[in-house]
């Protein structure tokens, strides 16, 4: 193969107790990518459409974490990267992760696939860097593995893949206001209550045992911030009123997708998660924020090759 065509799936990090260490991939909304090979060294992107994003390679996420995977194999081989961007920056539903897993995973099925998954998250976190600052997985591992993810260790960096219950679906509602991730992240505490800690810590257990044995009513109990939401949310209009409604219409619990100003909520069925869709879009059609809403069974596969 000379050329691969991708879809790089949008994520939700964090899933509100699972901060910089849970994430799930979407199946209905993401980016695509066209990477080639080329003649000449390196790595070049020569297209970028549906956002207004750097095409110089070192200020691209998708170039550098190209460049990263590159240099792991001597700078043998060039490619060129098409970009058309379907997840807006700062929507807080993994639009640098999409960018930066694709390039990754593409070069790397055109290689062969000389690396693993886990060196494919290591490569994409430079790109993460680049976007935030700080070099985060809990977007690009979902991307890559598909379905939930914890990242159990950063040092060394440890992924586990979690199981996903069939019937899950994620309802996303997206205002059109942009929170960068940096920024988001200057407002954070540095340090936190031994009391929220251990909440903190029950909340991300239950919500890993609950995704495995199946239990949603578990799943909805466990889907709550103690640490994290009480501040970013001031940032995001009507946070705490789309969070009530969307309970109200049957979710089983939601929160700040990645750091906003996206609000997720998951539902136990397709029907239950167009009604969460319903009532976000009633508590925002009328305060004079555009908004998108997408509704998604959770992608089990990650990124994959399209036509």
């Amino acid at each position: 193969m000379d050329e691969l065509k991708v879809f790089c799936p949008a994520t939700i990090a964090n899933i509100s107790c699972g901060f910089d260490v849970l994430g799930v991939a979407l199946d209905s909304v993401g980016d695509e990518m066209v990477v080639r090979k080329t003649k000449e060294k390196g790595i070049k992107i020569t297209k970028l459409i549906g956002q207004e994003l750097p095409l110089e390679t070192n200020k691209n996420v998708a170039g550098v974490a190209a460049v990263a995977l590159l240099d792991a194999i001597g700078y043998r081989e060039g490619f060129e990267i098409e970009i058309y961007k379907k997840i807006k920056a700062g929507s807080g539903i993994g639009s640098s992760a999409a960018s930066s897993t694709g390039a990754v995973w593409a070069i790397n099925e055109l290689l062969g696939k000389p690396f693993s998954s886990l060196d494919l998250v290591k490569f994409a976190m430079e790109g993460e860097y680049l976007a935030s600052g700080v070099h985060h997985a809990d977007n690009v591992a979902p991307a890559l593995y598909g379905g939930f993810t914890l990242v159990r260790s950063y040092e060394p960096l440890d992924v586990i893949k979690i199981n996903t219950p069939d019937k899950l679906y994620a309802t996303v509602i997206h205002p059109q206001i942009e929170i960068k991730t940096s920024d988001s992240r200057k407002i954070l505490k540095t340090s936190i209550t031994l009391k929220d800690g251990i909440k903190q810590w029950g909340n991300v257990g239950g919500l890993v045992a609950g995704l495995f044995i199946e239990d949603y009513e578990l799943i909805g109990r466990s889907l709550e911030d103690h640490i994290i939401e009480p501040i970013r949310s001031i940032l995001i209009p009507e946070f705490n009123k789309v969070k009530s409604e969307s309970i109200k219409a049957g979710a089983l619990g939601g929160g700040i997708s990645g750091s906003g100003p996206s609000i997720f909520a998951l539902s136990k069925g397709e029907n239950t998660a167009n009604d969460v869709a319903e009532a976000m879009r009633n508590v925002y059609k009328n305060i004079g924020i555009n908004f998108d809403v997408h509704v998604s069974k959770i992608n089990p596969q990650g990124i994959k090759t399209i036509d």
